[in-house]
């Protein structure tokens, strides 16, 4: 399923569209799920802590990765979207544990990775 980075650009445009009206916010997991490149199944092996990583799950290369990444926080900037970091935990039983993103670990990526954009309210 090899796609250049064009169209997922522009299958990540679409997906964002569909979301912020669906949900009134967009998140990049939502997104790639949305684009299938992110199954349920491996998202819930992530969120249980099942995974080390998430982009060790998603179908898509690291450098497309991090170009859809990019492109997806400048679409939604552009888009006069409010930016607000969220805070990612493991579920199910016992301590809760601040998942991990990206095999780098590096602080702007996983901040990247964790920041979800809302709809200004009407009239703001």
């Amino acid at each position: 399923m090899s796609t250049d980075r064009a169209d997922l650009v522009r299958q990540m445009q679409e997906a964002s569209a569909i979301l912020l009206e669906e949900k009134g916010y967009i998140s990049f997991v939502d997104v790639l799920m949305r684009i299938g490149r992110l199954t349920k199944e491996d998202h819930d092996a992530w969120r249980f802590g099942r995974t080390a990583c998430l982009e060790r799950v998603v179908t898509v290369n690291l450098a497309k990765i991090n170009h859809l990444l990019r492109a997806f926080q400048q679409h939604a900037r552009t888009g006069g979207l409010r930016q607000s970091k969220t805070a990612y935990l493991s579920w199910g039983k016992g301590r809760k544990r601040q998942l991990r993103f990206s095999i780098s670990g590096t602080p702007d990526t996983e901040d990247a990775y964790a920041t979800h954009f809302l709809k200004l309210k009407e009239g703001a």
